[in-house]
């Protein structure tokens, strides 16, 4: 589980599939509301607390992003109370800590993030012989931001978990959806973004 401060009102927490296994939960149950769940959320926000000191009392809005083969990403933003509120809420806090609004999407895409370009560039010449369709490469916050699109992929495919692997060793998984990148990154790459990549940087 690691877990980011993305502003003083949200943080970012990311789960792989191993971290959902050991607690005994599939990724399809992070669509139930069943105890599992809630304790994991429970884990998540005392993790935050004693990381980053993100208090997690009042009201939360909880988007939920499952990507392919790397996990599950949870941003937890924190709203704001007025006066009154925070009484009331220090009085409920027995009985429901947390007020949760949960926004739950599910993307095909693999998407990675690289902090540095000449990762993606030695990551991009790793994976080249690996990919048919070399994706678009977006920049982003200061940041590169690598899209597969998986169509024609299948997960149990060794060639898949292969590609997976390789992006993990270079990248992060992003948690940044494919409609966000368009309206507010730039597509620095639209096609073959790793056929590119290894002609024009050799």
């Amino acid at each position: 589980m690691k877990i980011e401060r993305l502003s003083s009102d949200k943080i970012r927490i990311f789960l792989t599939f191993d971290d959902l296994t050991e607690r005994g939960i599939q990724k399809e149950d992070m669509w139930r509301e069943i105890p599992k769940v809630h304790e994991l959320f429970s884990e998540m926000m005392e993790q935050a607390y004693s990381e980053l000191g993100f208090d997690a009392t009042g009201p939360l809005a909880v988007e939920v992003f499952a990507l392919p083969a790397q996990g599950m990403v949870v941003i937890v933003t924190r709203g704001k109370m007025n006066g009154s509120d925070s009484q009331d809420s220090l009085l409920d806090e027995e009985e429901d800590i947390y007020e949760m609004e949960v926004t739950l999407e599910q993307s095909d895409t693999i998407s990675y993030v690289f902090h540095d370009f000449e990762e993606l560039l030695r990551m991009a010449k790793v994976i080249n012989p690996l990919v048919k369709d070399g994706g678009t490469l977006y920049s982003y916050q200061n940041k590169w931001i690598l899209q597969l699109d998986p169509a024609g992929m299948d997960e149990k495919d060794s060639n898949y978990q292969a590609i997976i692997a390789v992006l993990s060793e270079y990248g992060d998984a992003a948690s940044v959806t494919p409609a966000v990148l368009e309206e507010y990154g730039k597509a620095v790459i639209r096609q073959d973004a790793i056929q590119v990549l290894c002609t024009h940087f050799k």
